[in-house]
């Protein structure tokens, strides 16, 4: 159990508010009572609180980052966004987990303000909680949400887009028989690409084979498993739209495990663009969306906001732009139906 400064008085025999102005250095104090409080402290492991003590002198430097899963490279390159403006303006940024709802640590930063201001990406915070906690003058930026409210900014992807040109890249291509392999099902994002995969189907007069939406989860072993059901299906199709390059890549090792040759036997494309898309082979050809300059964008939103300026618009929806790579060729005339 964490000594605290209660237990740190009574050791060294003084009181509370000696052992509070001996520790940050507010008051003089005699050789003596420093030497005890010190020694004390030391004999009980005392930390002190930065939390707490920048709540009080009200000179907190700390952005908290809240978010349901730090796993996977795509939050690698959002919180590369996020810290580089944030050392820059000598921010510190706390990384709270949302998991657990109500009682989670992230909920507990919104509810007491333990922090400047925070960035959330968290599908499990409620919406009335954000908007509560921003009117209560905590400044907050909102991820993959779009919340018209003037008390909070709110920044998502275009993924309707970017799930179209995917979807339109490969049938300009020649393609019409496309599997769609899908994210988790109460995913947001992964809705809005699926809508934008079946408008481009539609605008060139095809229907989405329902047989060929398969879940992968937005794992790397999710899009694994999702290829071994569509070559146990024994209906193969010519190209594959993957929700996220994570799932791509697990496609791709599956491909290669049944000596299913990308792109001459099928064509792959990928959404995120994550570091990894250009380094496996063929190199993935993906949708990009701005990962890092989401996470800068956010950054700078909030302290525009810290420094008394209100944002000049509350919602921000960025735009995709399609990575062409290896992973995609022509369907060759002789297997166009």
């Amino acid at each position: 159990m964490l000594a605290t400064m209660k237990d740190v008085a009574k050791e060294a025999g003084v009181s509370l508010s000696t052992v509070s102005n001996t520790l940050s250095g507010n008051v003089r104090v005699t050789e003596d009572t420093r030497k005890r409080v010190v020694e004390a402290s030391q004999r009980l492991n005392y930390q002190k609180n930065g939390i707490a003590a920048d709540l009080k002198s009200k000179t907190m430097r700390t952005i908290a980052l809240i978010v349901d899963d730090l796993a996977g490279p795509f939050f690698s390159q959002f919180i590369q966004g996020i810290q580089r403006v944030a050392l820059d303006n000598r921010y510190d940024v706390v990384a709270c987990s949302a998991l657990g709802q109500k009682d989670s640590m992230g909920v507990k930063f919104l509810q007491e303000r333990r922090a400047s201001g925070a960035i959330v990406f968290a599908s499990d915070i409620a919406e009335d909680l954000l908007i509560d906690s921003a009117r209560r003058g905590l400044p907050i930026v909102a991820i993959d949400r779009m919340i018209a409210n003037d008390h909070l900014v709110s920044i998502a992807v275009d993924n309707f887009q970017g799930g179209y040109l995917a979807t339109k890249h490969l049938i300009d291509l020649g393609h019409k028989h496309i599997a769609y392999i899908a994210g988790s099902n109460d995913s947001v994002d992964d809705h809005q690409r699926f809508l934008g995969f079946q408008r481009a189907l539609a605008e060139h007069g095809l229907s989405p084979h329902f047989d060929l939406r398969i879940s992968g989860d937005f794992t790397e072993n999710g899009g694994y498993r999702a290829i071994k059901t569509l070559v146990a299906q024994k209906d193969l199709p010519t190209a594959i739209f993957f929700a996220n390059d994570e799932m791509a890549i697990g496609g791709l090792r599956a491909l290669a495990a049944e000596q299913i040759s990308v792109p001459q036997d099928v064509s792959v494309v990928g959404f995120d663009d994550i570091v990894l898309a250009r380094y496996v082979s063929p190199g993935l050809t993906t949708v990009r969306q701005p990962i890092y300059e989401m996470g800068a964008l956010a950054m700078n939103i909030l302290l525009t906001s810290l420094l008394g300026s209100s944002p000049k618009t509350t919602v921000h929806k960025l735009p995709c732009e399609l990575i062409l790579r290896d992973s995609c060729q022509r369907l060759a005339p002789s297997t166009l139906s």
